[in-house]
Parts: structure tokens; sequence; C-alpha cells
């Protein structure tokens, strides 16, 4: 059942994205690119495995917050709307994950997960999904874990809160809207939530000066208040990839960073 989910939510991407990529095209460029196969492999892999990884520690975290916080933290959430909650979950994860997305470029052994995402030569909504696991995992949990410590996520003993769910849903389907490979800019509006020039701005490898840039997966001012920002108005990246070397086989892009660690070197 779960294959046939993500088969159809496959499909109904397929519906959305080629026919705007086609008409909006950033750049010209096929759709069963080089490396179409291990993107679409990851789209699976990534969409089953970081799931599961995260059950334990975010189960941890959730007893942790019952038994070390005051009552008063995890019972505030509780006083709040879904829809409130939800919002707040969202600007307070995209917090939790710029950090996790910026410690992955500045932590060489994070980067050895992290570079396979980088290593896209052409952008398009697909490459989304070329993640290692193991990034996925870290990078998510750096937004949940602040969710579920501020008491936003409110999870029993009989049923799992949707709030959570609806974040990373929400995140998932705005992340293929940045990596797509359109052309359209909306003005003053760029600055309040991420678009495609932003998030391809932090795929560039054009000079040095410009990457380790828009790490924030929806609010560019977080980038903004943390001085990561680079968001000119009539400029796209001209050269997108990373300098590290990133094995083009699939099974071993998910096994070297795991037998290479600390000693994999970082290029950008």
């Amino acid at each position: 059942m779960n294959i046939l989910r993500l088969c159809i939510w496959f499909a109904l991407l397929v519906i959305i994205f080629v026919p705007l990529e086609k008409l909006f095209a950033r750049r010209t460029q096929k759709i069963f690119r080089k490396e179409f196969a291990n993107d679409l492999v990851y789209y699976f892999l990534n969409s089953i495995l970081p799931s599961l990884l995260l059950i334990v520690p975010l189960s941890v975290i959730a007893w942790g917050v019952h038994q070390f916080l005051p009552e008063g933290v995890y019972n505030w959430g509780a006083t709040l709307s879904v829809r409130m909650r939800l919002l707040l979950a969202i600007v307070i994860g995209d917090f939790g994950g710029y950090w996790g997305h910026r410690w992955l470029h500045e932590i060489p052994f994070l980067w050895g997960f992290h570079s396979i995402h980088h290593s896209a030569k052409e952008i398009d909504w697909l490459v989304n999904t070329r993640a290692h696991p193991i990034d996925m995992v870290f990078n998510r949990f750096c937004g949940l874990s602040l969710i579920y410590l501020l008491g936003l996520a409110q999870p029993t003993g009989e049923k799992a809160d949707i709030v959570p769910l609806l974040y990373v849903v929400i995140g998932t389907i705005w992340s293929f809207f940045i990596h797509a490979n359109i052309r359209w800019r909306f003005g003053w509006l760029e600055r309040l939530i991420s678009t495609p020039a932003f998030h391809h701005w932090h795929h560039t490898n054009d000079e040095p000066r410009y990457v380790n840039k828009n790490y924030a997966a929806i609010f560019p001012w977080i980038d903004q208040l943390f001085g990561t920002l680079y968001l000119p108005r009539n400029r796209w990246p001209k050269i997108y990839g990373t300098n590290t070397f990133v094995a083009e086989d699939l099974v071993r892009q998910l096994l070297e960073p795991l037998k290479s660690g600390v000693s994999h070197k970082k290029g950008n």
C-alpha cells in the first residue's frame, strides 16, 4: 500500500511539474536527464526510510518532554488550535531546519552525506529527493525536535498528533516547488517565502562567495537574520553542483559517506 501511495503521489507530481517546467523553464534540459533514474530511486527510498528511522528519537523526545519539561510548557501547546500550532510549527521547524541544514554544510562529516544532494548539475523538481537518508533524517530531526520540545506536537497514548505530519507534508511539497526548473520571480514576496530563485542560489557553484547561502526551506528572512541570504533580483546561477567528489553509482553514494566519515573532504 505504501508503494502504491507513493506511485500515485509521483504521478501527481509529474502531472504538476513536468508541464510547468516545459512551459516556464529556467534552463532547457531533458525530462529524463542523466541522473533521473537515481533520483527516482531516492524518491521511494526517502519517502519511507527516514520516517522509520525517526520513530525512536522522536519518541524519546516526546517522552522526555513529559518527564523533564515544566508541565506548563506542554499544556501551553494544548491550549492552541490545530491551525495555530501548525503555523507555529512551520516557523519553529524552519528555524531548526535552517541550523540543521547549515550544519550539514559546515561540519565535514555531515557534508559527506549532504554533498550527494548538491552533486546535481541540472536542477529540477525531482532533485528534491536526491539525498542520503542520513541527511534527510538529520535535517528533519532538527526541525521536528523543536516542535516537540516546545509542546507544539501533542502526541497521546491513543493517537498521533496531526501537526508534525502536516509540517512534514507541507515542507516536502514546498521543497519540490523550490527545486523546480521554473523561471518565475515574485518580487518582494521572495524576501518572505522561499522560491525557486532563492533555492537555486543555494545550489550554485558559480563562485565561492555565492555558495553556502539560503539554508532555510520556507522563510528567507531566517537567512537574512543570520547573514546567509543571497538573492539578486535579475540573476540566476550559471553553474550548479559541487567541487566535492560524489560517485555516480547509487550504491557508492549511499555507502561512501558511511565509510569515509570525517575524512570526506568538503569541496564547497
